[in-house]
């Protein structure tokens, strides 16, 4: 969570993740520019299943903050670009979609489901490249996007 944000329009709405937070130093990046998407947060219904999905499935490197929130290393190493925050059940459908980039969009797609994720819209062109769709183990949709 960045040390940013306004602890009035925060704290009061994710009580779980000060619990999880509480005493623990968040690693912050050293730069951020203002009013740019800064960091992402995933609600998940098992952490431990969502940690082993995203580490295995894109190799992401987790920072872990106890049972209720793993935080989501830059791939620079320089800090955190966002993280996973256990909610009791999963949200509705129809936030904002989060798209990753692969080099390799048929190996990424394979490697979705190995690690227990479902194929909800396979590959299909688009402008750019070419994109699909995936819910996670606790049902959040993401997309991941390639140039072919």
């Amino acid at each position: 969570m960045p040390e940013s944000a306004s602890s009035s329009s925060l704290w009061h709405v994710a009580p779980t993740l000060r619990r999880a937070v509480s005493g623990r130093r968040y690693r912050r990046r050293m730069t951020s520019t203002h009013h740019a998407l800064d960091y992402v947060e995933l609600t998940v219904t098992d952490l431990d299943a969502a940690k082993a999905f995203y580490t295995g499935a894109f190799g992401w490197q987790l920072v872990d903050y106890g049972p209720e929130y793993a935080g989501i290393a830059s791939p620079s190493g320089d800090g955190e670009v966002g993280g996973l925050l256990v909610a009791p059940e999963p949200r509705p459908a129809g936030g904002p979609l989060v798209l990753l980039y692969s080099d390799d969009l048929d190996a990424t797609a394979a490697a979705i489901e190995r690690a227990g994720g479902e194929i909800l819209q396979p590959a299909y062109p688009f402008p750019g490249g070419r994109r699909l769709h995936f819910a996670d183990p606790s049902g959040n949709e993401l997309g991941v996007w390639a140039e072919r």
